[in-house]
């Protein structure tokens, strides 16, 4: 029989392995609790990165050097511009040099459908806005292009559907979360990699800013009804733009050049509606989307 002595000392060594293991099991639920709030941080930066607009959607290895996504910045700017408290678009102020000598240099990759680049040089802010219609088969949408905002952007957009570089092109991107609701259209190949064979520097509201701004990577509203350009980079706007229907999220980094009238944003709801093929967020339309032309009032 085990002396009292003994059962002390067997209940003593009992008691420092429940201490033990209980201090093991706390120490492992608070490495989960970092863990955990680790990861809920990496894939929030994660969702940030996908859902920012990129023309190179399916082969992000390749879309650093291409012409018109929109996954980057196109001309970042210095420290001092914080976002609006809104969270919406910076207001405008328009510069000395705006529209002063817009440039369209050959991009790395060929053009997708054999077109000129627009005139460079000083393009007029005058007259402020410029009235386009998108005729697509799943309906109507009338665009206001803001001359006096971006006026490189629209003298490029304005070229191109004058050209008929848009006619009979697909959409090929819609998006469906709740941060960033856009259909993205303007590449004549329908992979996300296609462009004009130029490329261009971002205009408002990434002018807004000054060059090197941290607040240049923090999300802005762009509101339902905007229209603007998607890009892979600094200076790489293209041919690819998109159509936002629900406000969403994004770096300023994109030119805003123009709005979308009520009966526009009608047929987007309509695109919208049907989803992304195989119930994705992002990726091919559920609904054929063909542009037929963009014609200029």
């Amino acid at each position: 029989m085990p002396t009292n002595e003994q059962r002390r000392e067997t209940a003593k060594r009992k008691l420092e392995r429940q201490l033990e293991r209980r201090a093991q099991q706390e120490k492992r639920r608070r490495l989960l609790v970092v863990i955990g709030g680790i990861v809920a941080i990496v894939v929030a930066a994660a969702l940030v990165v996908t859902f920012v607009l990129t023309d190179r959607d399916d082969d992000a290895a390749s879309s650093a050097s291409s012409s018109e996504t929109s996954s980057a910045p196109a001309e970042p700017g210095g420290p001092s511009t914080a976002p609006p408290a809104t969270g919406g678009l910076p207001a405008f102020k328009p510069s000395a040099n705006l529209g002063a000598n817009c440039q369209y240099p050959a991009s790395p990759d060929p053009a997708s459908k054999k077109v000129d680049p627009p005139r460079s040089g000083k393009v007029p802010t005058d007259p402020a806005t410029v009235s386009a219609s998108m005729s697509t088969n799943q309906g109507n949408l009338g665009l206001i292009l803001d001359n006096a905002k971006a006026p490189c952007t629209v003298n490029s957009f304005a070229s191109l559907a004058q050209k008929g570089f848009f006619d009979n092109t697909p959409c090929h991107r819609l998006t469906t979360s709740e941060a960033l609701s856009v259909l993205q259209c303007g590449d004549p190949t329908g992979s996300g990699t296609g462009g004009p064979g130029y490329q261009f520097a971002n205009e408002y509201p990434t002018d807004q800013y000054p060059q090197g701004d941290p607040a240049l990577q923090q999300p802005v509203t762009y509101p339902r009804g905007t229209l603007a350009m998607a890009n892979a980079g600094p200076g790489t706007n293209g041919s690819q733009f998109f159509l936002v229907y629900k406000d969403s999220q994004l770096p300023p980094n994109y030119t805003a050049f123009g709005t979308i009238d009520a009966t526009g944003l009608a047929t987007l709801d309509k695109i919208a509606a049907a989803g992304v093929a195989g119930g994705r967020q992002d990726g091919k339309p559920a609904t054929d989307v063909q542009i037929k032309s963009i014609l200029l009032d």
